[in-house]
């Protein structure tokens, strides 16, 4: 889709569409200016709009250019912030496809938000919201691809516009490929063609991608990736993504560790198949995450240095499948009691945080499909996030929370007490790999705890990365949770004030 801005008066906007979103209160004055340039049809409608949120009126202008007008109501004034933007925007693209138009533009609103941010969302919430994985069917001539999107502005505020709806595109087709790499079928996402997917992203938007093979990894000593794999007919890949600018800020980077777990069957620990393995494709949408977040530093020249370490391998019921009572030696050297084999993703995520010690990281983000507890808890509306005790660990927290507010992609915190640990402790290793049925979000974070001895944030994904049913700007299927999060969390940690000490 391509996304441009323009200041030129409204009634020469040749547009199929025009989105005009309206707060209470600003009805009469809008109403009033939009009829100068439509007609009076427009100022008829007053006595039917008071800008209540979500609430929407179709025009048909008697002149100017634009072919069809909608109001789309804010709510009150005060009330406007970034998500409220973005689901604007997205009922405009609902909108627009309905009536199947190519062409759609969007006043941008006067409230309180900066025209950058609010261009950024704008943009966002429609493309997000006009996506469509189309990849299976055989029959698309009923579908018809929204082609431009234009931005209304005034003209002192053009260029932040113009910026915010260009940073805003790339986000939002960086979501994109982390939904398209969720929503392939598992045939053509195994680990090694997962691997020759991310080098593909790599080499066309200028990061770098390291592919282990299963002898390297054997190499490295990573006990519980090769356990999880071992049911596979298919090898396990370790890929090593790189984002180096020259002028990075951090000389030791940030890693961004993502959960690939290709297919979950839950291995011998066999998973029903309704509501439950049916959609366990999703399984490596933490893994897709950090691609997605990767191509936007990279298409954003964010001046960070990032590592992105994704460890990929399905779960599956092989004859040579690990076993309940098994004993892993780990990457670090710690030993874990296999008690469940669907509590696979923290294995091979423990390998992978153990593996970024290396780097000496200054912080290390994993993101995971990990728990069912985790839609217990917060349902698909938020994530999850944990982080370690040590220094930082409030400050981590705050701006995480933070991040998730502004992008739309909310995570809320759980403790991490000492105490749950003990739910870990075992008879024969050093840890077993599930805590029981209480608190489960906050076990598998504290079993992934033992891996790392670096400032670390986790975040559970499971309920936000897949849905069932749609939300505003969110498809049935693959989300791309975590993209924006990620993006707008490292564009705040690049301010040069982190690194002038």
């Amino acid at each position: 889709m391509k996304v441009s801005v323009t200041t030129i008066p409204l009634d020469e906007l040749d547009i199929d569409l025009l989105l005009v979103p309206v707060a209470e209160g600003a009805v009469e004055a809008t109403l009033k200016a939009l009829s100068e340039q439509f007609g009076e049809i427009v100022q008829r409608t007053a006595a039917d709009f008071t800008g209540a949120q979500d609430e929407l009126i179709w025009l048909y202008p008697e002149s100017g250019r634009a072919r069809r007008l909608a109001l789309v109501g804010m709510g009150p004034a005060d009330r406007v912030d970034l998500e409220r933007l973005r689901r604007v925007a997205a009922r405009g693209a609902e909108l627009a496809r309905e009536r199947k138009v190519v062409t759609a533009a969007i006043v941008r609103p006067q409230t309180s938000i900066d025209p950058e941010s609010a261009s950024q969302a704008l943009v966002e919430g429609f493309m997000l919201a006009a996506y469509r994985f189309t990849r299976y069917k055989t029959d698309t001539s009923d579908l018809r691809e929204i082609e431009r999107l234009v931005i209304h502005e005034t003209g002192e505020d053009e260029k932040a516009s113009r910026r915010g709806a260009e940073r805003g595109r790339i986000i939002a087709e960086c979501v994109m490929t982390a939904r398209d790499l969720v929503n392939l079928s598992p045939d053509e996402k195994t680990p090694t063609k997962f691997a020759r997917l991310i080098e593909q992203s790599a080499k066309k938007y200028g990061y770098e991608a390291d592919v282990w093979d299963k002898a390297l990894i054997e190499e490295e000593g990573m006990g519980g990736l090769l356990a999880v794999n071992r049911g596979s007919p298919e090898p396990p890949t370790f890929t090593v993504l790189t984002w180096h600018p020259e002028n990075a800020l951090n000389e030791r980077p940030v890693v961004l560790v993502g959960k690939g777990v290709v297919f979950d069957t839950g291995g011998l620990s066999l998973k029903p198949t309704k509501d439950s393995m049916d959609y366990m494709k999703s399984d490596m949408a933490g893994a897709a995450a950090v691609v997605g977040a990767m191509e936007a530093l990279a298409r954003l020249k964010i001046p960070l240095y990032v590592v992105g370490l994704i460890p990929a391998t399905d779960n599956r019921p092989g004859e040579n499948a690990y076993v309940p009572g098994e004993v892993i030696r780990m990457h670090s050297g710690k030993t874990v009691e296999v008690l469940n084999t669907d509590a696979e993703g923290r294995l091979i995520l423990a390998d992978a945080l153990s593996y970024a010690r290396t780097y000496r990281p200054i912080l290390v983000i994993d993101l995971a499909t990990l728990t069912g507890a985790q839609i217990i808890a917060l349902g698909t509306e938020a994530a999850a996030v944990m982080t370690n005790n040590v220094e930082g660990a409030e400050e981590r927290l705050q701006a995480i929370v933070a991040a998730g507010e502004r992008s739309g992609d909310r995570v809320h915190p759980l403790p991490m007490y000492d105490e749950y640990a003990k739910l870990l402790e075992s008879d024969v290793a050093d840890l077993k790999n599930i805590g029981g049925r209480e608190a489960g979000s906050i076990t598998a974070a504290k079993f992934l705890e033992h891996f790392v001895d670096y400032p670390w944030i986790h975040i559970d994904m499971a309920g936000p990365a897949f849905l069932k049913e749609p939300k505003p700007y969110r498809p049935k299927g693959g989300t791309g949770f975590g993209v924006r999060l990620l993006v707008e969390f490292l564009r705040d940690f690049a301010s040069p004030r982190r690194f002038s000490s």
